[in-house]
């Protein structure tokens, strides 16, 4: 990445200006901007998080925000009420409480004597999500947004239930939040005789999340508040929509570019959950001079050419051998004029010849452990490894050999027809690319929870031996397929850790599958170019602890529990400038039986620390997550020091029933 250096205008940074909420909450943000936006007002750039700018997004915060206010832009990064060092309380994501102080702070900044009245909101993940979400509720101030690795479906296309399904991110997410949140404030910008107050304040209203959403087991209302896919039409401001193809938000580029009535524009990547001008696997791309066209067409009303942009620009990857992470992904750019686009053809493949005898699908409950993380996010080992473990225990329908590659761009299907020998059945569908040497690399998947094969809002129980039909989506993707490789659908009814198991061991007789394959004519080259990454002068620390990541997969061959084994050591640094320093450790282990699905178990155990000049506090949070047959039961743990002292704590626990999971 290029560091930028000199920019046309000036930067003033204010590390913790007050925005007063019409309750008389104090939210505190760092802003950057001109130092001459006084006399020469400019727009505003939103971002508005739980994540801590202090310490948790000041490394992405460092390279974004001093770029864009040298380019002519006031840069507004805002803790959320309840985090880093902004009063309050937060008791859930994307509250109509948070979605209404940022729409606060857009028209206090409009209203500013350095603003010129125009605002534009951005963010990735939990910014991406906000960001489409105020959009909807349209505060006149807001004219564009740029939203990052998000979704609009809360339900269906989050870290909730996938397909209907329960994924473990829902724990597994609860878990992190609870870690973050239960950090304080910065004595430095709070006060020696106030930050412990509100850190105790905040930790006594800490929400542990899990038991809430698990409350929330179909698409209810709970879920529809705040998923953009309800009503596209409420978004009118500018939409430029990002993803990467290593991230568990692939859908959402092509749901908002076939969708929003406002102008939008879309553009997906090889990278995980980061922005993309950092991102990995290479190639990153030059996202702050794409966001300035964005920014400098809708704020500031300068014809940057963005509305001739394609409609959808996408990054075509070519065939790997399997890995859990790969520094880069060769392949090329592709555009698309408009989206869905005419070029895509729909090649239609069955999978079992009419006549056949129904394919029976039982899979041992460990199956999925070569699934990989549902949104990397470490640069480490959280990749889909070689998919033959989980082949060998799925049912396999392998393609003859390619004579010539293929580009699938696109959300491949698969239609069945089967019946299920128990009332409540989960389905995962996953396409791999088999090398000539049997490697096999995911190419994409999908998961369905039977009972949802009609209705997310309204599930219906199967009826044991009644053969039923089902659509399996499966994830957007951009491959290539190369000569002499083959393609592989691989089904199974298990796929742990990813999803969590139905309640009772279950067989599905498969009588029949359609796979429908998006083809897209072979590009030759890159069909589009971005400018190589620039980025402001990067953060400034001293490393305490180096960053570390390990996977581990253990089988105890006595008792036959599989158990996987995660731990993330974000490391320690300290801040040059403010000298604070700040570690972070994440735990995890995921155990279960092959034959029992009530075997599961997820458990975390998260460390944070903060210091300086003698000063330091830290929290130990942990959860756990079980099932029986009729109920989920989650608990958790708050530790909070002090020095050596332990100056609070509290215990969660809670059971709540199953419902058609």
């Amino acid at each position: 990445m290029k560091t930028v250096t000199e920019f046309p205008r000036k930067v003033v940074e204010l590390p913790d200006m007050g925005i007063v909420m019409p309750d008389g909450c104090r939210l505190s943000a760092r802003v950057w901007m001109p130092e001459d936006a006084g006399d020469d007002p400019v727009p505003a750039i939103l971002e508005h998080l739980p994540y801590r700018k202090r310490d948790g997004t000041i490394f992405r915060d460092q390279l974004t925000h001093p770029y864009f206010a040298g380019h002519g832009y006031a840069s507004i990064r805002v803790d959320m009420r309840g985090n880093g060092d902004s009063e309050g309380l937060m008791d859930d994501e994307y509250s109509e409480q948070e979605l209404q102080d940022a729409c606060d702070v857009i028209a206090w900044a409009a209203s500013q004597p350095w603003c010129n009245g125009n605002v534009g909101m951005m963010g990735i993940s939990w910014g991406g999500f906000n960001c489409l979400q105020v959009a909807a509720k349209q505060p006149p101030a807001l004219k564009a947004v740029i939203s990052l690795c998000s979704t609009v479906d809360r339900y269906a296309d989050d870290i909730h239930y996938k397909g209907g399904c329960l994924l473990i991110e829902n724990f597994g997410w609860a878990s992190t939040m609870l870690s973050y949140s239960s950090r304080p404030p910065d004595p430095l910008l709070a006060g020696d005789n106030r930050w412990r107050d509100l850190w105790l304040t905040r930790l006594e209203n800490q929400s542990f999340l899990a038991p809430l959403w698990l409350k929330h087991q179909h698409r209810d209302a709970y879920w529809k508040r705040g998923s953009i896919c309800e009503d596209f039409s409420t978004v009118k401001a500018a939409v430029l929509s990002i993803g990467g193809w290593h991230d568990g938000y692939r859908n959402t580029v092509s749901h908002l570019a076939s969708n929003i009535g406002a102008p939008v524009k879309g553009i997906i990547g090889p990278w995980i959950h980061k922005y993309p001008h950092y991102a990995g696997p290479k190639p990153a791309i030059g996202f702050l001079q794409e966001a300035l066209r964005w920014w400098d067409r809708w704020l500031k009303d300068i014809d940057t050419g963005v509305e001739t942009d394609p409609a959808y620009r996408a990054y075509v990857m070519d065939s790997v051998r399997p890995a859990r992470w790969h520094p880069e992904r060769p392949g090329r750019w592709v555009a698309e004029q408009e989206w869905p686009s005419p070029a895509i053809k729909t090649q239609t493949v069955d999978l079992i010849p009419a006549g056949e005898k129904p394919t029976i699908v039982a899979s041992p409950q460990s199956c999925g452990l070569a699934g990989g993380e549902y949104f990397p996010f470490t640069f480490g080992p959280e990749l889909p490894g070689d998919q033959r473990p989980d082949d060998a225990l799925s049912v396999c329908f392998d393609q003859p050999e390619l004579n010539e590659a293929i580009d699938i761009v696109g959300a491949p299907e698969v239609e069945v027809r089967l019946s299920s020998d128990r009332p409540q059945a989960n389905i995962a569908i996953r396409l791999c690319d088999v090398h000539p040497d049997g490697a096999s690399e995911l190419i994409s998947y999908g998961v369905l929870n039977l009972t949802h094969r009609n209705s997310h809002e309204f599930p219906e129980a199967l009826v044991p031996g009644e053969t039923v039909s089902a659509r399996v989506v499966l994830d957007q993707c951009a491959y290539r397929v190369p000569a002499g490789h083959r393609l592989r659908v691989a089904v199974s009814n298990t796929y742990w850790p990813m999803i969590w198991p139905s309640p009772e061991p279950v067989q599905l007789a498969l009588s029949a599958a359609t796979l429908n394959l998006p083809l897209r004519p072979l590009a030759t080259g890159d069909e589009i170019a971005f400018a190589e990454p620039e980025g402001a002068t990067p953060w400034a620390t001293e490393t305490i602890r180096a960053a570390n990541s390990e996977r581990h997969v253990d089988r105890d061959e006595k008792t036959g529990i599989v158990t996987l084994s995660i731990v993330d050591d974000f490391g320690e640094v300290r801040d040059l400038a403010h000298g604070l320093a700040n570690g972070s450790i994440a735990r995890e282990t995921w155990t279960i039986h092959p034959d029992d699905p009530l075997s599961a178990s997820g458990k975390t155990h998260w460390t944070q620390t903060l210091s300086r000049n003698g000063w330091s506090v830290r929290t130990e949070t942990s959860a756990e997550m079980r099932s029986d047959a009729q109920n989920f039961i989650v608990s958790a743990r708050i530790e909070a020091y002090e020095g050596e002292n332990l100056v609070f704590e509290r215990n969660f626990e809670e059971k709540v029933q199953r419902a058609l999971l």
